[in-house]
Parts: structure tokens; C-alpha cells; sequence
């Protein structure tokens, strides 16, 4: 069981569900330094845990994140290159972790989410937003674009809506999310953690390994050329077939019983 502390991130485990709320709602939830290497921390442990199943992202406060700290922002306008590579590198981490992470990753979007905020938004399997929820690609504003966040909203929304929001900065309600398939639901503002923990409680129900699995080909197929996706996903589905995970669950179903990984 998780017993350690972050200076901006708090958060709660509950029936195999991990709830993180980034937590510097004195700055929007913004994130610097801190929050980036809290972030790759806890999802490094999350990763490696048997215990916990899926991961809920919210914020504290009344927004989700404003994406980079003002404060640090400042210090970028005297960086060297190489020193903004490095803070990059710290921002693509993360998100890099999230879509990869084995485990389904929620997005409880409770109000704006501006920016590199919006990396949670691409990154996440799952996204569900407040009916008060705002969202931005705000980056152009100041001359400067959603680069690291770019991979993971491009995946999710594809260029043809995307390309107007990234090179126009405009600001939108969660009804155009919904409509241009930026979020799976919109919800009452009140029910946001309650619906949320209602779609974890699903996702338990499905074997994790499989879960973990088909988060992977989204990793791997898109890349792949027909005859070799053709070949790789075949033996996937082999493996699959002879793996515990897999000869529990065809056994329950024809036993009519729930699968070991629901009685945990």
C-alpha cells in the first residue's frame, strides 16, 4: 500500500482505484518542476502496484490545470536551449507515462484546462468532463505551441478539428469537446467523481493484464505496415489465449462464475 507524500499532488486509493487530484489550486493547478518529477513518481509507482487497477486524474479547486506555472514560465525567457530541452523532456515524460502506463487512466475534468493542461485530456483513455469545464490550447497567444502535448491530441481528435485549435487559441465549452470527440462524457458538475468512480468500478471488472494489453497495440499497430500488424497482433492474441489471465476467464464464463481478478 502506497503511505508517501507529494508537495503539490494529494490522493486516495479505494476499491483498487487510485484518485490523483493535482493540487496547487492557489495557481490553477499548474505545473512546475515539482509537480512534473511528483507526477512521473507516483505513476512509476502506480505502474508497479498489483494493488491498484485505474487511475482517476481531477484537480483541486475549481479548475483541472492552467499547464505551465506562470512563475516558471518566467525563468524559461532566459534559458538556453538545452535548457529548455531538459524542461521539456520533464513534460513529455509524463505524458508519455500516462498514455503508456499499464493501467486505464481517467480524466475528471472539473473546470479549465488550459494549455499543457491539456496533455492529461490526449494522454488519458478516459475523459470525463464537468459541464464546467473550459478548454484551451492557449500556446500561440504567447508565441510558443502544444508541442510535447501535440502527440497524444492529434491520436485522440485527429488533425482535421485539431489544427484549428492549436493555431487559433480559441477557448471551448465542454459541449464542442463532446462534439468534436475531445472527451467520451459530459457530466453534471456534482456528479463528476461520482461518475468517474462508476467507470473505474467498470474497468475492474475486465482482466487487467487484457486491459494493459490492448493500451499497448494503440502503442504499436498504428505504426505498423498491414503484413506486419497482420502477423504481430496474431501472436498477440495467442499469447493471450494460453496466458493465466485468459484460461481463468474463458473458465469462469463457461462456469458461469466471476473471474478470479473480481473477487481481489
Amino acid at each position: 500500500m502506497m503511505n508517501k507524500t507529494y508537495e503539490t499532488l494529494k490522493y486516495d486509493i479505494k476499491n483498487r482505484v487510485i484518485t490523483i487530484w493535482l493540487n496547487r489550486p492557489q495557481v490553477h493547478n499548474a505545473f512546475n518542476h515539482t509537480m512534473l518529477a511528483e507526477l512521473a513518481d507516483i505513476l512509476e509507482v502506480v505502474d508497479q502496484s498489483d494493488d491498484i487497477r485505474v487511475v482517476i486524474f481531477t484537480g483541486e479547486g475549481k479548475s483541472f490545470s492552467a499547464g505551465a506555472d506562470l512563475n516558471w514560465m518566467k525563468k524559461m525567457i532566459d534559458y538556453t536551449y538545452e535548457e529548455n530541452l531538459k524542461d521539456a523532456v520533464m513534460i513529455s515524460d509524463v505524458f508519455y507515462r500516462i498514455y503508456t502506463l499499464s493501467k486505464p487512466v481517467i480524466a475528471a475534468v472539473n473546470g479549465a484546462t488550459i494549455g499543457g493542461g491539456m496533455g492529461f485530456v490526449g494522454a488519458a483513455d478516459i475523459v470525463i468532463a464537468s459541464e464546467n469545464a473550459r478548454f484551451s490550447l492557449s500556446e500561440v497567444r504567447i508565441g510558443v505551441v502544444p508541442a510535447c502535448i501535440s502527440p497524444y491530441l492529434v491520436k485522440r481528435v485527429g488533425e482535421g478539428v485539431l489544427k484549428e485549435l492549436f493555431i487559433t487559441g480559441m477557448r471551448f465549452a465542454a459541449d464542442k469537446a463532446l462534439d468534436i470527440k475531445l472527451i467520451n462524457y459530459k457530466v453534471g458538475h456534482e456528479q463528476l467523481l461520482e461518475y468517474a468512480m462508476e467507470k473505474a468500478k467498470e474497468l475492474c471488472l475486465c482482466g487487467p493484464k487484457a486491459i494493459a494489453v490492448c493500451k499497448q497495440l494503440f502503442v504499436e499497430v498504428p505504426g505498423m505496415d498491414l503484413m506486419t500488424a497482420y502477423n504481430h497482433t496474431a501472436a498477440v492474441i495467442a499469447k493471450m489465449r494460453i496466458s493465466p489471465e485468459a484460461q481463468e476467464g474463458m473458465k469462469a464464463f463457461l462456469e458461469k462464475r466471476a473471474p478470479a481478478w473480481q473477487k481481489k
